[in-house]
């Protein structure tokens, strides 16, 4: 869906425009389950220079399916030290909660690009893209945040036409969670970083093109391949937004201002506030409001008595107003600044 902006191959289209900043396709192997053991394998295998299995410093390749990864990752480390930044649709963490919500919950944090709480959306009037692609796995998310998970669970979509499915992906309507009982005392921590916190962090293109032109002319070749796809994202900004004209056009940091989060946020604890406890839950149904966060925006009082377990009453379709109901996600709402950002991220990318 998001090809008409980042280009079919994620970056404007620069493995067609710049094929020798394109590497060979063996990485592709990493990703394919070995056959069996036998002489014609193993007699290859020697004469293979380079041991594609092996893992490097920086990236370990896994054969398994994203959210089977995952897990195994949280179920092999203490509760609290792994944090997942999702930058993308919640697809794989739902996967993930599905097949094992309590291991899930072992994370320290899902740090989530995604949402539009009080602005507009980037894919629909209402929606942002990421919660739009997979309403529902991001509303099954953001039910392990409930004290009981059960009252914001989305109604299961329709399943998927034959020609849409996918081998990883269940054809059938993801089961509902244990009862909350089953579940333990334990919830799964959800921060937010939605457009309203991330869409004014921008890089503009003259900072980027000062910050490059020189590298560029020394032939370095991450400047030039930086500038090969910033290039073509700058321009679709031009083509598609007012005021986005030369050295002004810009867009938005919203998924390093994720990763910048989880990098600086413990360190510099007073320069992030992360509002917490909101009851944010997202349509999954709707004909035009698909991917939308809804708020309860009503001045009452809320019901603390309650337990959470009874039909809805008169007047709170939903049990909005019960202290027992309900999402409770963190809410990115301040930073280190809007201009900081950009800065910092050019000059530790271009040391």
């Amino acid at each position: 869906m998001a090809d008409y902006f980042h280009g079919t191959d994620g970056l404007g289209g620069i493995h067609d425009t710049h094929k020798h900043l394109t590497p060979p396709e063996t990485w592709k192997s990493l990703f394919i389950q070995p056959p069996p053991e036998t002489d014609i394998t193993s007699t290859a295998r020697s004469e293979i220079k380079d041991d594609l299995s092996s893992p490097t410093s920086l990236f370990t390749p896994s054969v398994r399916p994203s959210h089977l990864e995952i897990l195994r990752i949280l179920d092999e480390n203490p509760p609290d030290t792994i944090s997942i930044i999702a930058i993308g649709p919640l697809t794989n963490v739902a996967l993930a909660a599905s097949h094992s919500p309590r291991t899930l919950m072992r994370a320290k944090s899902i740090l989530v690009m995604g949402g539009a709480v009080n602005v507009p959306g980037n894919i629909t009037p209402t929606a942002e893209f990421n919660t739009y692609a997979d309403a529902t796995a991001a509303a099954r998310v953001y039910a392990l945040t409930s004290p009981n998970p059960l009252s914001t669970m989305p109604p299961p979509p329709p399943p998927l036409p034959k020609a849409a499915r996918h081998e990883e992906v269940p054809a059938e309507p993801l089961p509902p969670y244990p009862p909350k009982g089953e579940l333990g005392d334990r919830r799964l921590k959800v921060l937010l970083f939605p457009l309203d916190i991330t869409t004014e962090h921008t890089l503009r293109r003259d900072e980027f093109e000062t910050k490059t032109k020189s590298l560029i002319a020394k032939g370095s070749p991450l400047a030039e391949w930086t500038n090969a796809f910033l290039s073509s994202t700058f321009h679709k900004m031009e083509t598609l937004h007012h005021g986005h004209e030369g050295g002004s056009a810009s867009f938005s940091l919203h998924d390093p201002l994720c990763v910048w989060y989880a990098l600086t946020s413990e360190k510099d604890s007073s320069k992030w506030y992360i509002k917490e406890g909101e009851d944010l839950r997202v349509e999954t149904a709707g004909q035009w409001t698909r991917g939308t966060y809804i708020i309860d925006r009503r001045d009452r009082k809320h019901k603390e008595d309650d337990d959470g377990e009874g039909d809805d009453v008169t007047g709170d379709t939903g049990g909005w107003l019960s202290s027992a109901r309900g999402n409770r996600l963190g809410v990115c709402v301040q930073t280190p600044g809007e201009r900081a950002l950009a800065p910092l991220m050019l000059d530790t990318i271009f040391v």
